[in-house]
């Protein structure tokens, strides 16, 4: 199995009937600035190198980023930010990502998230991130020289804790405790966890998340990874 099949299954994906149903609406009634466009308006597919070192985990795409274009993290102000990073890092080839056909490239580092559907108020519930972590599982098995994982946000950290531990991973989460850079060795081996706050706006514009803090975070990840 390709990388490329688990995203054409992701696309086609009707396991959660709340976050298909909001998906379609928001594609349907569209933002004012964005109405000329064509929503995506459907699961997103993972983004980046089949070749990964870095993997990076968000959260869920948003209603009118992803859920708009089709990539992950690309047509909002989160996807601003990480992509700036990736970029002054030296991870992704340009310092935007606005649609799926602008060219952009990631080197070693594929971005996928916790849930593949925009949900309503962001907040996707525990049952519906346990639905598509199937689908997170495979990428993992697939990503062959993946050295480092970056959980960006606490939910997507402990949807990444709790696979590890359902897969015997890890024994206990009790050594895991969520911060800004922080690095976990799993005692079965690679990858790192690298935890980061979110680029979210709530984030970023009250400064709990600076540009410098983000930047940080791929530094340490791109040592770990060898690139």
């Amino acid at each position: 199995v390709m990388l490329d099949t688990v995203q054409d299954e992701i696309m086609h994906c009707r396991r959660c009937p709340r976050l298909r149903a909001h998906c379609a609406h928001i594609a349907e009634i569209k933002r004012r600035a964005y109405r000329e466009q064509e929503y995506w308006g459907k699961p997103v597919p993972a983004f980046g190198d089949p070749a990964a070192r870095i993997l990076i985990l968000g959260l869920a795409p948003a209603a009118h980023g992803a859920n708009r274009t089709g990539r992950m993290f690309t047509g909002d102000r989160s996807g601003d930010w990480l992509y700036r990073a990736l970029y002054q890092t030296g991870l992704a080839a340009q310092p935007v990502s606005v649609s799926r056909d602008d060219g952009q490239q990631l080197r070693g580092v594929y971005i996928t998230a916790s849930a593949r559907c925009a949900p309503p108020d962001n907040k996707p519930t525990p049952e519906e991130i346990r639905n598509c972590r199937p689908y997170l599982e495979r990428e993992l098995e697939l990503l062959g020289h993946l050295r480092v994982v970056v959980a960006l946000g606490r939910i997507a950290f402990d949807n990444y804790l709790d696979l590890l531990k359902t897969r015997g991973r890890i024994s206990s989460r009790s050594a895991f405790v969520f911060g800004h850079n922080r690095q976990f060795r799993i005692e079965a081996g690679p990858p790192i966890l690298v935890s980061s706050y979110h680029p979210s706006q709530q984030n970023t514009s009250t400064g709990k998340l600076t540009e410098k803090m983000l930047l940080d975070v791929f530094w340490t990840a791109k040592k770990l990874a060898g690139l």
